[in-house]
């Protein structure tokens, strides 16, 4: 048994944690890891802030959904693993619920349910929530002035538009180097290229037209298993495949099912049930599901036990340092990048301020912020 985690029942709490989340972690990647480091870190003391780095740096090295991951990685470390799976299964299946309903909207009407006036006032509550998150994890991530340094060369790189994945390695191996000068050199095999490889072998296989759910599933297992990226690169990675060389969907039924990923609740890769409903109705919702993210679960699974043991190497230490600063830096350019949309009028911008302050000064629950923000936009967008 854990010593942080109160006696009673960690699995409970790990199961209502990530239920409720499941339900009202809007706002994307950035923002569910922002809700988690609320609640496991500052709130219910699960965690320490080095530990939900660490955790944040493994998911960048392994393909999949990271908020998920984390997810799946917090729930490990506090009830072992059947807090692995619950916290997984949790997180995922109110959004793929939630989601199939839209999907079915989609297929009978034509069209989407109306959600842009509760979004309205959603979204500069979650710009708050990620910039609470970014202040608070960067007080323990910034420890000195190469990783100040780091950090802002990070998000300089990610807002000229270079790969964040590229932007998070790089930042490790300098991290590495500078040091580790009396080191003698700098193993980069100690570094996990194959997923790369593995992407590249990937997407370069044979061409697939014909549509059955067996493809359906060991497509989207695919996906699953080498898609590094944020949303946006899995729209491209889809449209390639699925649009492109397959032609099971339009291009207009793509992005409404990229789009419903990203407005609902949970993980932005429930676009996957989506477009299994629209090719194969429910059981092709459950395939698609089942295929995007039960890679996740094994990568956890695997690298997991390595975390406290890696993190006493200090050439790996080192190069963890930089991946956090990094990883803070993108999700700081993220929230920056998210802002220009969400905070357009005075009553956004009060929402975020007053958001903030109630996170910060108050330690409001985030959720509550989320349903306050949400019954705004809805009595007051236009």
């Amino acid at each position: 048994m854990n010593a942080f985690v109160p006696a009673e029942s960690p699995l409970k709490q790990v199961i209502k944690l990530f239920l409720r989340l499941g339900f009202t972690a809007f706002g994307g990647p950035a923002a569910h890891i922002a809700l988690m480091q609320n609640e496991v870190v500052v709130k219910r003391g699960w965690l320490k802030q080095e530990e939900f780095m660490d955790m944040l740096s493994a998911t960048n090295f392994i393909p999949g959904p990271n908020s998920t991951e984390m997810a799946i990685h917090i729930g490990h470390k506090v009830a072992g693993r059947a807090g692995l799976l619950a916290a997984g299964l949790c997180f995922i299946l109110p959004a793929a619920l939630i989601v199939t309903a839209f999907a079915w909207a989609y297929v009978a009407y034509g069209s989407l349910p109306a959600f842009q006036t509760i979004l309205y006032g959603i979204k500069p509550v979650i710009i708050a929530v990620v910039a609470q998150a970014i202040w608070s994890l960067g007080r323990s991530a910034l420890k000195n002035r190469l990783l100040w340094s780091i950090g802002l060369v990070a998000f300089l790189a990610n807002a000229l538009g270079t790969n964040e994945l590229i932007v998070i390695f790089a930042a490790g191996l300098v991290s590495l180097a500078l040091t580790q000068k009396n080191s003698g050199g700098i193993a980069l095999s100690w570094f996990p290229w194959w997923p790369w490889q593995l992407a590249g072998a990937s997407i370069a296989a044979g061409t697939v037209t014909a549509f059955s759910l067996s493809k359906l599933f060991l497509f989207f297992l695919k996906v699953g298993s080498v898609l590094f990226g944020s949303g946006y690169v899995l729209l491209a990675f889809l449209r390639t495949d699925l649009v492109d060389r397959f032609h099971w969907l339009t291009e207009s039924q793509l992005l409404d099912a990229v789009a419903v990923g990203q407005f609902t609740p949970g993980p932005v890769f429930t676009t996957a049930t989506f477009i299994g409903y629209l090719l194969a109705g429910p059981s092709g919702a459950a395939l698609a599901t089942i295929g995007i993210f039960l890679p996740a679960f094994f990568f956890v699974a695997l690298t997991a036990p390595f975390m406290p043991k890696l993190r006493k190497s200090k050439p790996f230490a080192a190069a963890l340092d930089g991946i956090n600063v990094a990883s803070l830096a993108v999700m700081a350019f993220t929230a920056a990048f998210l802002a220009k949309s969400s905070i357009t009028d005075w009553l956004t911008a009060l929402v975020a301020i007053a958001a903030g302050i109630l996170l910060i000064r108050y330690k409001v629950n985030s959720a509550i912020l989320v349903l306050a923000g949400g019954i705004i936009g809805f009595l007051f967008s236009r």
